[in-house]
C-alpha cells in the first residue's frame, strides 16, 4: 500500500515540460499534495508499527519471502525519502536542481543471514540440556550436555547484538532517530514481540501448571503470586520464584527489563562511542559480570557440583544466573560488539580475519572443561570463557559475511535450513519446558501415561517439540492478524505509558 500510494504522488509531483494545461507553478502546490499523501499514509504507517511488533526477540531479523518486518519498514521509509527528494528539486516553472545538490543517502544495512542459523545452535543443546537425563546414565555425557546456564549467556549477547545493529545507524556514531523518537512505542514493540506466544503457551498450560502445585499443596496465595509473576514477567527478579510454570521463561523476563533500558539509556549511548571508546565498554562490562561470578564462587565453590546435585546456596546462585541487571551487562555487550563492526573503516574491511569456524569451535569447546581438571562452575566458564568467545564469533561471522566469497560455515550458517531451523527457535525455547514436563515429571507423567517415559523416547520428544515450534511458528508467530493486534496493542501501551522513559518538556 505504501508503495503504490508513494508511486502515485510521484507521478503528480515529477517536474513535466510547460504545457498550456496548469502544472506546480509553486512550490505551496507541490505541499499540498505531499500533505495529501502523508495523510492518505497514516494508516499504513500504524500497520509497519504492527509488524515491528511480530519480529521475534527484540526486533531480530527473520528470514521469509518478502524480508523481516525491519526490511519492509526500511524500503517503505526509503520510498518515502525517494518521494520527498524528488518533490525537492521541482522548482519554479519545473526546473531541476543539478545532481551535486542533492543531499547523500544514508548508507544501507546488509541483512546478516548467517545470525538466524546461530540462534539454533545456542537452543538446541539447550532443550537437549533440560532434560538430558531422561535420555541417558552415562555420567560423562550428563556433565557436558547440561551446561545450559553458560549456552543462555549467549542468547543475551546476540539479543544484544541484533538491537544495536537495527537500531543504530551504519558508519556513524548515532542511533536510529526515528526508531528511538517514541521510546515507550519502542519498549512496547519490543515486548509485544514475544509477549504474545508466552501469554498462548502460559494460558494453555495453566491448568497442567495449576494442577501440579495442587499435588503439592501449595497455597492458593503463592499460587496466584506465580500467576501474576508469570504474567507480568517479574519471575527473574524473585530468586525463589524464578523457575515458576515454564521454567525457561525467566529469560524473557529478564530481556524485558533490559528492553526497558534500551531506548533512552544504552543505544544511544553506545551508539555515541568510538571504536576504542566501545572495546573500553566491553572490557569493563566483562569485568564487572566476572567480578560478581567470582564473588558467587567464592562463596560456593569454583568448580562444577556433581551431575543432578543442588547447589549449595541455590538463592545465590538464582541470584548470579537469573537477575536482569547481569542480562542486561552481557546484552550490552553484544550492542557494543555490533557498533564496532558497524564503524569498521575501509581498512578495516580490507584486513584479513579469522575464520570464524575458529571461535565457534573455541567457544563450544569450552564447554568440555567440565571432563577435565579444570572443570569450573558454569558461572566462571561463562563469563571467561564462552561469552567472550561467541562475542568474537558474531563479530567474525558478521565481517565475513560482508565478503565476495564467505567461508564455509557463514554459508552455513545463512542457509536456507539454518535460517529455517533459526525461525523456530523462539518458539521452541518456549514450547519445550511445558511438553517435556508431560512426558517426564512424575506427576504428570503418571497421571497421563501411566510413568514417566522410557530412555528411548527422548529423540521422539526432540521430534515433538521441533514440529509443534513449526506448527507454532506457521500458525501463530507468523500471523498477520497476531503482527496486527501486537502492534496495536503496543500503539495503544505506549499512549497509556507516554513520558515513562522520556520527558518532552526542555
Amino acid at each position: 500500500k505504501m508503495a503504490q500510494v508513494t508511486r502515485r504522488a510521484l507521478k503528480l509531483i515529477r517536474p513535466q515540460a510547460p504545457t498550456k494545461e496548469p502544472g506546480f507553478r509553486s512550490t505551496e502546490a507541490m505541499a499540498s499534495v505531499v500533505n495529501q499523501v502523508e495523510a492518505r499514509t497514516s494508516t499504513a504507517a500504524e500497520e509497519a508499527a504492527a509488524e515491528e511488533a511480530a519480529a521475534v526477540a527484540a526486533g531480530e531479523p527473520r528470514a521469509s519471502g518478502e524480508g523481516s518486518p525491519n526490511e519492509r519498514r526500511e524500503r517503505k521509509e526509503a520510498l518515502e525519502g525517494d518521494g520527498q527528494q524528488k518533490a525537492s528539486i521541482a522548482t519554479g516553472d519545473g526546473q531541476q536542481q543539478k545532481p551535486a545538490e542533492l543531499a547523500k543517502p544514508p548508507a544501507r544495512k546488509p541483512r546478516i543471514d548467517a545470525v538466524d542459523g546461530c540462534r539454533f545452535a545456542l537452543v538446541f543443546p539447550i532443550v537437549i540440556a533440560h532434560f538430558a537425563r531422561f535420555g541417558t546414565k552415562n555420567p560423562m555425557l550428563l556433565k557436558l550436555l547440561t551446561q545450559e546456564n553458560v549456552l543462555v549467556g549467549g542468547f543475551f549477547v546476540i539479543s544484544g547484538y541484533v538491537s544495536g545493529y537495527t537500531a543504530t545507524k551504519l558508519g556513524e556514531r548515532a542511533a536510529e532517530e526515528k526508531k528511538l523518537a517514541k521510546p515507550e512505542l519502542f519498549f512496547w514493540q519490543r515486548v509485544m514481540a514475544y509477549y504474545p506466544l508466552h501469554f498462548l503457551v502460559s494460558t494453555i498450560f495453566a491448568p497442567m501448571f495449576i494442577w501440579v502445585e495442587r499435588m503439592y499443596s501449595t497455597p492458593w496465595s503463592t499460587t496466584a503470586f506465580r500467576a501474576f509473576l508469570n504474567y507480568t514477567l517479574l519471575q527473574a527478579w524473585f530468586p525463589k520464584e524464578a523457575e515458576i510454570w515454564n521454567q525457561p521463561t525467566w529469560f524473557l523476563s529478564a530481556l524485558t527489563f533490559s528492553n526497558l533500558t534500551m531506548p533512552t539509556m544504552v543505544l544511544p549511548r553506545v551508539a555515541s562511542l568510538s571504536k576504542q571508546g566501545l572495546r573500553k565498554l566491553f572490557f569493563g562490562l566483562s569485568a564487572v559480570s566476572l567480578l560478581q561470578k567470582v564473588s558467587y564462587s567464592e562463596t560456593s565453590r569454583f568448580h562444577s557440583r556433581a551431575v543432578l546435585a543442588q547447589p549449595m546456596y541455590p538463592l545465590l546462585w538464582n541470584l548470579t544466573r537469573f537477575h536482569p541487571f547481569w542480562a542486561l551487562m552481557e546484552m550490552t555487550m553484544g550492542i557494543a560488539a555490533a557498533r564496532d563492526i558497524m564503524l569498521d573503516t575501509a581498512e578495516d574491511k580490507a584486513m584479513v580475519h579469522t575464520n570464524p569456524l575458529l571461535w565457534f569451535a573455541a567457544a563450544y569447546a569450552s564447554l568440555a572443561l567440565r571432563l577435565t581438571r579444570f572443570d569450573f562452575n558454569d558461572a566462571i566458564v561463562r563469563g571467561v570463557l564462552f561469552v567472550p568467545l561467541w562475542t568474537k564469533f558474531l563479530t567474525s561471522i558478521h565481517r565475513d559475511a560482508l565478503v565476495e566469497r564467505p567461508k564455509a560455515i557463514t554459508r552455513f550458517f545463512g542457509s536456507q535450513l539454518m535460517t529455517w531451523l533459526g525461525a523456530l527457535a523462539f518458539p521452541l525455547f518456549i514450547l519445550h519446558g511445558p511438553i517435556g514436563q508431560m512426558f517426564y515429571k512424575k506427576v504428570i507423567a503418571k497421571k497421563l501415561w501411566g510413568k514417566a517415559m522410557p530412555r528411548s523416547f527422548f529423540p521422539v520428544y526432540l521430534l515433538i517439540c521441533l514440529l509443534g515450534s513449526h506448527i507454532v511458528n506457521e500458525g501463530f508467530v507468523k500471523s498477520k492478524r497476531v503482527a496486527a493486534f501486537s502492534g496495536r496493542l503496543a500503539i495503544a501501551l505506549a499512549a497509556r505509558t507516554d513520558g515513562m522513559l522520556h520527558d518532552d518538556e526542555s
